[in-house]
């Protein structure tokens, strides 16, 4: 059986076609801030992005697939599982929910592939997975409730990797994953089940492009110093972050003028510093009983921010460094499961389809 694979990034759209779970193509097509400052919304880059994405196709020879599956994106709260891509899930792409997010536009490069292709469409474990414990939601607000939002799909993908090197079933550990890239997310899994988690979207550390926990008051004076609601989430969302104090979203040049730029080095110091607070507070959500921390992502390619992070959290648990991420395969692995009959989940409910069982 043969799968394509669509992954939009904040900075990228990956795509990899696999025969069974073999990878027979793979490329990253990368877009630059001035690509995609041209368009108000993320969602407005589905033309642009479908368009690489089809050249890329004609140049892989491949044409005809079984399935196509895609990153979710900011969707409702919905267990782990393949989904195969329905209207409900369309329409909360096209109004979503939660807000922007780059791998909103997986869903509907899915579809209109699928279309193309004439084959089933699916997304696996999406960034709204809530497996969160009930007192994960207390926010502090009675209003409010905090929500879960994370790298579900790499996450629990190295999750189950690190247990592989500990020589021991997912389902029986207690980890820390940190993933790393264009966004963060700091996790606890409990025996398979991820029941806290720090997203930048709404807390936690900084990363490259986004602002994490933010000071309330400032917040709302920001918020009413002119700006409609939607320049707020645009700033706070995409040019927040070490964008805001550097103006790159490039980790690696972060890391290059580090070395003689005493601004860089400290907002460098400071997202290790924030990385490692997280950590600590995961650690704290455990009861401080962690086989591993795993830290992984593509920023963990960087041998100097790993080792930054372990000076601060390494005398908690043993640290598994996992860099880059696994998603592509995990995406294929949904939708073999999908073809092979062995469960769809229904959107928005998360209910099994029981005929694919």
């Amino acid at each position: 059986m043969r799968v394509l694979v669509i992954n939009p990034g904040a900075v990228s759209t990956k795509i990899s076609i696999f025969e069974e779970e073999v990878e027979v193509f793979r490329t990253s097509i990368p877009h630059s801030d001035s690509d995609l400052r041209q368009f108000d919304r993320i969602i407005d880059q589905k033309a642009y992005r479908m368009g690489l994405a089809r050249e890329a196709l004609r140049s892989s020879g491949f044409s005809s697939f079984d399935a196509i599956c895609s990153r979710g994106g900011l969707l409702a709260h919905i267990p782990s599982g393949t989904y195969l891509i329905n209207e409900a899930a369309i329409a909360d792409v096209l109004d979503p929910p939660y807000g922007e997010h780059a791998s909103n536009l997986g869903i509907l490069m899915a579809h209109q592939l699928s279309i193309e292709y004439n084959c089933p469409a699916c997304f696996v474990d999406p960034v709204s997975t809530d497996e969160l414990c009930p007192l994960a939601r207390y926010s502090g607000f009675a209003p409010m409730q905090r929500e879960s939002f994370f790298h579900a799909l790499n996450q629990k993908s190295m999750a189950r990797k690190a247990a592989e090197i500990l020589g021991r079933r997912y389902e029986d550990l207690n980890l820390i994953v940190v993933h790393m890239g264009g966004g963060v997310s700091v996790a606890a899994h409990r025996k398979g089940l991820v029941i806290d988690n720090y997203n930048v979207k709404d807390d936690g550390s900084f990363s490259m492009d986004r602002a994490g926990a933010l000071p309330v008051n400032a917040v709302i004076n920001y918020c009413f110093s002119g700006l409609t609601k939607a320049q707020v989430k645009k700033t706070l969302g995409y040019e927040a972050g070490v964008y805001s104090y550097l103006g790159t979203r490039s980790f690696m040049e972060v890391e290059q003028r580090a070395k003689e730029d005493p601004k860089a080095r400290e907002v460098m110091e400071a997202l290790v510093y924030q990385h490692a607070k997280d950590i600590g507070a995961m650690a704290a959500v455990l009861k401080f009983k962690v086989d591993a921390i795993v830290l992984t992502g593509g920023m963990a390619n960087s041998q100097l921010l790993c080792y930054s992070i372990c000076e601060y959290v390494g005398s908690i648990a043993r640290i598994i460094i996992l860099p880059g991420e696994s998603e592509m395969t995990a995406l294929c692995q949904g939708a073999l499961r999908m073809l092979r009959g062995e469960g769809t989940r229904v959107y928005p409910s998360g209910e099994i389809n029981e005929t694919s069982r």
